[in-house]
């Protein structure tokens, strides 16, 4: 039986996206690394919308041993996957010398890592009949260095151009998208985040749920990229005619006073 797999389900976008979806009536299978909040959010699912069918299974994506126990026990239940929601992320924003193993490894890891897993073992089970979709999230912390988001924004980075190839790759077989939303009021610490970057975050900023419908139609319309947002596709097209330097400046005299640690 074929599934949308959602990565990242229980956060506020991939609370989203599973909203979405199961409006839709679509057969859902969940993960993130809370078994407790997974088993929540799919009976809440199921109660709003009854005969909704939901799997779930937390995974730490970090993990590479885990992951493969995460598709060992998809094809043990006879799941397969005509749809990747990959929503998963770390997204650590302080000083690089303030980082330590544990905050590089995670960051890189779940990231990029395991969207780059979680795409291989989705696509070893899905039919590529070109219907298949694959959504990666990445950000618009990605199109451009950030100092004081250096290595987020060299991962989404990498996410962006690691789509981008798959999409040319799996042309007719699968669509193939990267969504570059900015910050999301999903929680209080973020919401006060968004704050502190003035003007600039208020109007990068979106609700979860506009991102989450923006996305689905990019994908369904199988386009390499989508900056979602009208002041965000404004900010694109700015940042490719100004300056590296120009560019740089201006995120560190923005970022530099703020902080947010996954770990904290």
């Amino acid at each position: 039986m074929q599934y949308t797999l959602v990565t990242g389900a229980c956060g506020g976008l991939g609370r989203a996206f599973c909203e979405l979806l199961a409006a839709r009536g679509e057969r859902l299978f969940l993960t993130g690394t809370s078994e407790e909040r997974l088993f929540a959010l799919s009976e809440e699912l199921r109660a709003r919308y009854p005969g909704l069918c939901v799997l779930f299974r937390p995974c730490d994506l970090k993990d590479s041993a885990a992951r493969e126990e995460f598709f060992a026990a998809a094809d043990a239940c006879g799941a397969t996957f005509s749809r990747l929601v990959y929503v998963a992320g770390v997204d650590t924003q302080m000083a690089f010398e303030k980082y330590d193993e544990a905050r590089i490894v995670a960051q890189a890891r779940v990231n990029l890592e395991g969207a780059v897993s979680f795409l291989s073992g989705v696509i070893a089970r899905a039919p590529l009949d070109g219907a298949t979709e694959l959504l990666t999230v990445g950000s618009m912390s990605g199109t451009v260095p950030m100092p004081y988001f250096a290595l987020y924004s060299a991962t989404k980075r990498a996410l962006l151009q690691f789509t981008c190839a798959l999409h040319e790759e799996l042309k007719g077989r699968a669509k193939v998208t990267c969504v570059l939303p900015g910050g999301m009021p999903t929680r209080p610490d973020i919401v006060e985040n968004i704050k502190t970057h003035g003007l600039f975050g208020k109007l990068s900023a979106l609700p979860p749920q506009k991102v989450a419908a923006a996305s689905l139609l990019a994908v369904q319309k199988n386009r390499r990229k989508k900056v979602v947002g009208f002041w965000n596709q404004l900010l694109y097209f700015t940042e490719c005619v100004l300056p590296m330097s120009v560019k740089t400046r201006v995120i560190c005299r923005i970022w530099r006073n703020t902080e947010k640690d996954h770990f904290a």
